[in-house]
């Protein structure tokens, strides 16, 4: 079985399923279901078509968040190191269906949250 149809097995049980009531806030880092982008976006990890990102804000249905990565640059500004590994990726926020949220992981602490808003600011306005 090839990517796509591995993906599209797993898009139609996202797009079906129902979820129990669940509250995702700013602050978390959540995996969700992500498959292929274009070029430099960053796609899933693992087989299992999951990817970490930040919540950066509740928008209607839809939340905005930040794709999160372990092989960042230290010296890029358009990467935010927070932890040993951990990096995110400030060029690429995304809009994010709830239905895609799988698992909470962490929450981010308030001092480089501030940090990330303060730099996406200086960034995109």
């Amino acid at each position: 079985m090839n990517e796509f149809d591995k993906w599209n097995k797993i898009k139609q049980k996202i797009h079906n399923k129902w979820q129990k009531q669940f509250y995702v806030k700013q602050r978390e880092i959540w995996y969700i279901n992500l498959w292929i982008n274009i070029w430099d976006e960053e796609n899933w990890k693992n087989n299992d078509f999951r990817r970490p990102v930040l919540v950066l804000k509740k928008v209607w249905s839809l939340y905005l968040c930040l794709s999160m990565t372990s092989k960042g640059k230290d010296e890029n500004y358009f990467y935010y190191k927070f932890k040993n590994n951990s990096y995110v990726i400030l060029s690429q926020v995304k809009s994010i269906d709830r239905k895609r949220f799988l698992d909470k992981y962490e929450t981010m602490d308030k001092q480089n949250f501030k940090e990330i808003k303060k730099r996406l600011k200086t960034m995109w306005f």
